[in-house]
């Protein structure tokens, strides 16, 4: 969208004989500014010529009004044109990263240390607000293996270092879940929130504050249960319509569960034993139709949650219903805190992809309340803690404000970037060679935040034409 304004933005500049200083200060820099921005326009840059020459010849027999309109016509175009070249994948900055802490360089706003140095998000406190932690890649998918958003992964890979800044939102969400499972002696859990949804515009870091929230609590020996796409368990796979009740299940998301939870809670899992020991019902495998005479399969007694989940991932036609037992087994879970941390949650309050046959003329999209596993963790309305983020890049739309199955009040909107925040983003990316330092100004990182508004993506977009 911002580019969009920028080209329309240059193009009534030019019609108008006069321009921004703020588009040409940030925009066109000189060239020894902008050494990591080379646009490969040249093959464009010769065409124009031709077009250009072609345009003169036909126009010499037309009146002198109609070659003015003509030129004043051209010059507009020029002026659009030359934004075309802004949608080009600038190259990336190749000169060698300086060490990585170095006191003379790691410095932000007003003298402060850039970096927080800890080995964890736990004991970090107001007065580390607006610095950043450094983990490294292995560290992140060690705590991740589910997957980083895929804003935090743009981040790292532009930047050319994994690390997060501290923000105060981050530390007001995690104080409101560590008073919960901690409560002080004086003021107890009064103030605090057991469901949250984290909202708020395009960009302003939802994502990434919920990832490094799993990242605390897993590093407190918490069991948490992570979404990073909520999307995906409506998109995709098999779909079929349970026998046993009126919702649809997706046996090839509900194992992708399974092993997804699996992956960072295989030890503690195979600490908790199972507490409901009713019958599993079996539906559709995926691709394989129902099995024959066999309806039900029971859990032995002594059996684990890790033994749970294996169970689903072995028997695809067990797999839906496993997962819906495991909702349910895990709140019953007191020996250690239990997280839900949804990401893309507002995907679960809108239609998923699934269409179910009226008739050979017309179909009904199945929404996702409708879905098996989605209808099991959706809800909030329940005493356990549970974090949904919304995610703005899925184009789910706006949902109204009041949402079902969420608690009043459950909803959190998050800010875009402070001015405080976006200073110290900005000697990070000087920090990492996305800007120059010769060229480097309060006055000029300021014009990016104002023009950004703020967007994280599009203030690490505008950085390099400082």
């Amino acid at each position: 969208m911002l580019r969009s304004v920028l080209r329309s933005s240059s193009a009534a500049a030019a019609a108008g004989g006069r321009g921004s200083s703020l588009f040409s200060d940030l925009l066109f820099p000189p060239a020894s500014s902008r050494a990591y921005a080379k646009a490969k326009t040249k093959a464009k840059t010769k065409a124009k010529t031709k077009t250009k020459a072609k345009t003169k010849t036909t126009t010499k027999g037309k009146n002198s009004r109609s070659v003015s309109a003509d030129e004043s016509a051209a010059s507009v175009d020029d002026a659009s044109h030359a934004f075309d070249g802004i949608d080009i994948e600038f190259e990336r900055p190749t000169d060698p990263l300086p060490p990585t802490y170095d006191p003379a360089l790691d410095v932000g706003p007003g003298g402060r240390p850039l970096f927080a140095l800890t080995k964890s998000l736990a004991p970090l406190s107001r007065k580390e607000a607006c610095s950043y932690v450094d983990f490294s890649l292995e560290e992140w998918n060690a705590m991740l293996p589910e997957g980083l958003p895929a804003g935090m992964k743009k981040e790292f890979e532009e930047t050319r270092r994994c690390a997060v800044m501290v923000r105060q939102s981050f530390l007001d969400l995690r104080d409101n879940f560590r008073r919960i499972v901690d409560p002080p002696i004086h003021t107890g859990t009064k103030n605090s929130k057991k469901q949250i949804v984290l909202d708020g515009p395009v960009s302003c870091g939802k994502s990434i504050i919920l990832a490094m929230l799993v990242h605390w609590a897993r590093s407190e020996g918490w069991l948490v249960f992570y979404v990073p796409e909520g999307k995906e368990w409506t998109h995709g796979g098999f779909f079929y319509k349970n026998l046993h009740n009126e919702f649809w299940d997706t046996p090839v998301q509900a194992e992708t569960i399974l092993q997804n939870f699996l992956k960072f809670n295989e030890d503690r899992l195979q600490q908790l034993p199972c507490q409901i020991f009713d019958p599993i019902l079996l539906g559709e495998g995926a691709g394989v139709g129902l099995m024959k005479n066999v309806d039900s399969m029971a859990m032995p007694e002594g059996s684990t949650l890790y033994d749970l989940i294996q169970t689903g991932i072995t028997y695809t036609h067990a797999a839906v219903s496993v997962v819906v037992r495991l909702r349910k087994e895990l709140s019953l879970v007191k020996d250690v805190p239990v997280l839900f941390a949804i990401d893309q949650y507002n995907n679960w309050f809108t239609f998923s992809e699934y269409h179910e046959l009226l008739t050979w003329q017309s179909t009904r999209q199945i929404h996702a309340r409708e879905v098996t596993t989605v209808n099991a963790y959706r809800s909030m309305m329940h005493d356990d803690m549970m974090v949904g983020a919304f995610s703005h890049s899925t184009a789910v739309g706006k949902l109204r404000e009041e949402l079902p199955d969420v608690p009043r009040g459950a909803r959190l909107m998050l800010p875009r970037y402070t001015l405080d925040e976006a200073a110290t983003v900005c000697h990070y990316y000087l920090r990492q060679s996305l800007i120059r330092r010769d060229s480097f100004s309060d006055e000029k990182w300021k014009k990016i935040y104002y023009l950004s508004n703020g967007n994280g993506s599009e203030m690490r977009w505008l950085a390099p034409f400082i």
